[in-house]
């Protein structure tokens, strides 16, 4: 988000604007890496929640001279030298969140490096936030090159924020009380109408993590695939094969027709955002409602209709 986008954001908003917090972060990536074997203990001392308690000193002493953990660091270092645009955004995004969810806490912030584990980039707490900046060096990065494409695509700066606020968003989305495929469709759209709000200066790309080619593909093929679910039945089907289809993270969505490859993964998750996207402009609804609102009253009350093009 550049200055001026967050500038007009907030002239729509000024009331999260004039949010008041105190945001602290922490390079612990930085601060390891600069720490001697020495002053370890006291290290140890200041981020005791940073260490696992199974392991010895020793362990994370030898981790000081490992190789693979310099280099990390090197290109950590160059991509995230400062974190200063990132400490902006994410005061941002916590004005956005308080605003919206007034009881929700401010974590403390701490950067790591986690050996480039996709799995884990994000953990939330109520106290704490620690984000895995050695899984945003950019998809291009040399530690990414055994990585698949399509995997590669996400590890980006842009997807920092995004990533933080689906792992805020885990308590507050009511879990599919059935397994439907329109149910999981609406979870996800939950997550990505939660970014909406929160980070509304953001493109859709980023939202989604899509690339520009493919937001289109979706917007002209929208009609077609809705009419593809609707003619194979598949909204309140409980095959478990269509969240691998449409919803999972894959390099393209599964038809099995020619459209495949030029389709993006995760459709689902993008038709159900438009569904839910349907609901909120129809339905006086508060966006904490929203989140405990179950599947089937949204797609009941959405009046959802895919856009011609």
């Amino acid at each position: 988000m550049s200055c001026n986008e967050e500038k007009n954001c907030e002239e729509v908003a000024p009331e999260i604007a004039e949010i008041s917090l105190t945001l602290t972060i922490d390079r612990f990536d930085q601060e390891f890496d600069k720490t001697n074997p020495s002053d370890f203990s006291s290290l140890k001392m200041k981020y005791p929640y940073m260490f696992q308690q199974q392991l010895p000193d020793s362990v994370w002493i030898a981790r000081m001279n490992d190789t693979l953990r310099q280099e990390i660091m090197a290109e950590v270092n160059l991509v995230f030298p400062d974190f200063e645009k990132e400490s902006v955004e994410l005061r941002n995004l916590f004005k956005h969140i308080k605003y919206y969810f007034p009881k929700a806490k401010i974590p403390k912030v701490v950067t790591a490096i986690s050996d480039v584990d996709r799995n884990n980039k994000v953990f939330y707490s109520d106290t704490l936030l620690a984000i895995a900046v050695d899984t945003y060096l950019g998809k291009e990065n040399k530690l990414y090159q055994g990585i698949s494409k399509f995997e590669r695509n996400n590890l980006n700066k842009t997807q920092l924020i995004p990533d933080v606020i689906n792992e805020f968003s885990k308590p507050y989305i009511s879990s599919p009380k059935n397994r439907t495929f329109i149910a999981q469709m609406l979870y996800f759209g939950k997550r990505l109408y939660l970014k909406d709000k929160l980070i509304p200066c953001a493109t859709d790309e980023v939202k989604i993590g899509y690339d520009t080619s493919q937001i289109e593909w979706c917007e002209v093929n929208e009609e077609e695939v809705w009419r593809y679910f609707i003619d194979n039945e598949m909204l309140f089907s409980t095959d478990k094969e269509l969240v691998r289809r449409f919803l999972l993270n894959a390099p393209f969505s599964k038809f099995f027709k020619e459209i495949d490859q030029e389709s993006p993964g995760r459709i689902g998750q993008w038709l159900g955002w438009q569904i839910v996207r349907a609901y909120m402009n129809t339905n006086e609804v508060s966006l904490q409602e929203l989140m405990i609102t179950p599947a089937d009253e949204i797609f009941k009350n959405s009046n959802y209709k895919p856009k011609k093009k």
